[in-house]
């Protein structure tokens, strides 16, 4: 068996994207969050909404704070991006990086592994998220090309402290022709993930799933515990569902 990072519990991210359009309808929305995860304190709770809104929820201390996206480079004359150093201004914990929707705007995996050691030097979680374009037999190339890229000049130390999510953009409901994942398709991918960085840095991590997770799919996925947790999108935007997701998580 592989020797396995030590687990910190099942883990939730919703990823709010660019929604909700107005600061009440995002106030609205974080609040019901909050309060659902009041409730289940064993599950770990991560909003990541819009930038413009970060600053609202710093002192939320019921949630963890993320970001959908960071730039490299602390400070400079970056114009539109927001630097690692400022998101560790407002108590952001955990950041997104290498999204699929960040990845087909043209982020490459130069970029990805720029992000990567800028969170983890500024004393951040980065949500590293891996996954082919396409159901099939290329998956395997996919995921080591990726981590092989992300990850280069990163230390085993610093790669523990990255939470590695699959995510197969062919299951992406938003996207055109997409297919919903199994939690068997989920688990192949993953135990492959485990492999290269097993082979990499001699350790297998638990592994997030981010493929349109929503309230009918989370028990199947969370059930096995090579699976830590999961990035939310579009149900993460409904506060109900949501709260429910949380609620079957923390009885897993």
């Amino acid at each position: 068996m592989l020797p396995r990072k030590r687990s910190m519990g099942k883990i939730l991210i919703a990823n709010w994207k660019a929604n909700p359009a107005t600061l009440q309808d995002a106030e609205h929305l974080f609040h019901a969050e909050m309060k659902a995860t009041k409730k289940f304190p064993q599950v770990t709770v991560v909003i990541c909404p819009p930038f413009v809104y970060l600053a609202r929820y710093a002192s939320h201390a019921a949630v963890e704070l993320g970001a959908q996206d960071v730039h490299w480079e602390d400070r400079g004359p970056h114009t539109g991006e927001v630097s690692p150093l400022m998101l560790k201004e407002l108590g952001v914990r955990f950041v997104l990086v290498g999204h699929s929707e960040r990845r087909a705007l043209g982020e490459t995996d130069e970029m990805v592994n720029k992000k990567l050691k800028a969170v983890l030097q500024n004393g951040m979680i980065p949500v590293l998220l891996i996954g082919e374009p396409e159901k099939g037999p290329a998956r395997s190339d996919y995921l080591i090309d990726q981590l092989t890229r992300d990850l280069e000049g990163i230390d085993a130390d610093g790669a523990k402290k990255i939470l590695f999510t699959y995510e197969p953009v062919w299951a992406i409901s938003t996207n055109p022709g997409a297919q919903p994942a199994t939690p068997e398709d989920a688990l192949s991918a993953i135990h492959e993930m485990q492999a290269i960085i097993s082979k990499m840095y001699g350790f297998a991590p638990e592994v997030l799933y981010g493929g349109s997770a929503n309230v009918e799919n989370i028990a199947g996925f969370l059930s096995h515990p090579e699976i830590c947790g999961a990035v939310v999108g579009g149900a993460s935007l409904h506060a109900d569902e949501f709260g429910r997701m949380i609620d079957i998580v923390a009885q897993l």
